[in-house]
């Protein structure tokens, strides 16, 4: 039996985490200074609403430790591990997870545990967890999950819309120009995650409203399989996915949509009001 392995970045609900067997391991945060409770299900409105009047948030990665001392009790009891993590283009922590599970194969043998960098974050990772888990549950083998969830990576699509620029030049992502130009001028940025899992521009557009219709459009034209699940993930804009939502029906999405209120460490640094579109495509990384 395989157990599955991500991080909390993946954006899933702890009622997914359960029904499914998945063991998600955190990345810590702090709202002026206060550690939250990582037993239940994330206050996305509250913690948005904080950011909104201007409550300074820390993040942090996995701790490796914490990560294998969790893996090595799956080990111990006989169950071989795949650990999927969020890209290492954002985030730090798969590689610190690799570096521990290196010292783990060596002990327990290296065709027991496998770690994979999805290239992801939110559903851009959680989706791919979620089908990888499930044909776990149906006893496929390590190899077998990680060649199935190999290809789900290479064909996931990831694109973002950010309401407030103020939080990217925060992070030193674009400068204090750009982000008044900006403001003033309404123009919302459309971001995409790259081959390697970056976060890059991919295109700018003058209001919420058009950059909606721009994933829309997005997903029309790059997705190619209408029946594919889709992740749609927002910073405290549950009207904004709706909208977005229908927008996809209109361009003939039938699968399942999945929303969730985008994850606070990589929600952090995008900002209330961003909302997310993940989806699958032809094999482009």
């Amino acid at each position: 039996m395989v157990r599955i392995f991500t991080d909390t970045a993946a954006n899933l609900p702890m009622k997914t985490l359960e029904e499914l067997d998945i063991k998600a391991v955190p990345l810590t945060y702090e709202v002026d200074g206060a550690e939250p409770d990582y037993s239940i299900d994330f206050n996305g409105p509250a913690f948005y609403e904080a950011m909104r009047k201007g409550a300074e948030v820390k993040t942090s990665m996995v701790n490796p430790q914490t990560a294998a001392q969790a893996i090595e009790k799956c080990l111990e009891s006989g169950e071989d591990v795949l650990y999927m993590g969020i890209s290492g283009g954002i985030s730090g922590s798969c590689w610190g997870v690799g570096l521990q599970c290196k010292e783990l194969a060596e002990k327990y043998g290296a065709e027991r545990v496998r770690v994979l960098d999805t290239r992801g974050a939110s559903l851009g990772e959680g989706l791919v967890v979620i089908e990888t888990a499930k044909l776990a549950k149906e006893g496929k083998s390590l190899p077998e999950l990680e060649t199935f969830a190999r290809g789900l990576c290479a064909r996931m699509q990831q694109f973002f819309v950010v309401d407030d620029l103020k939080y990217l030049h925060k992070g030193g992502r674009i400068s204090g120009g750009a982000r008044l130009a900006g403001t003033l001028l309404q123009v919302k940025l459309i971001l995409r995650g790259d081959e390697e899992g970056k976060i890059v521009m991919y295109e700018k557009v003058r209001g919420k409203k058009k950059a909606l219709e721009a994933l829309a459009n997005i997903y029309a034209q790059t997705m190619n399989d209408p029946e594919a699940p889709i992740g749609i993930a927002h910073a405290d804009a549950p009207a904004d996915a709706l909208h977005l939502q229908s927008l996809l029906r209109d361009k003939g999405a039938k699968g399942e949509i999945m929303h969730v209120c985008y994850e606070p460490v990589t929600g952090a640094h995008v900002g209330p009001g961003t909302v997310a579109l993940f989806f699958y495509s032809e094999e482009w990384r």
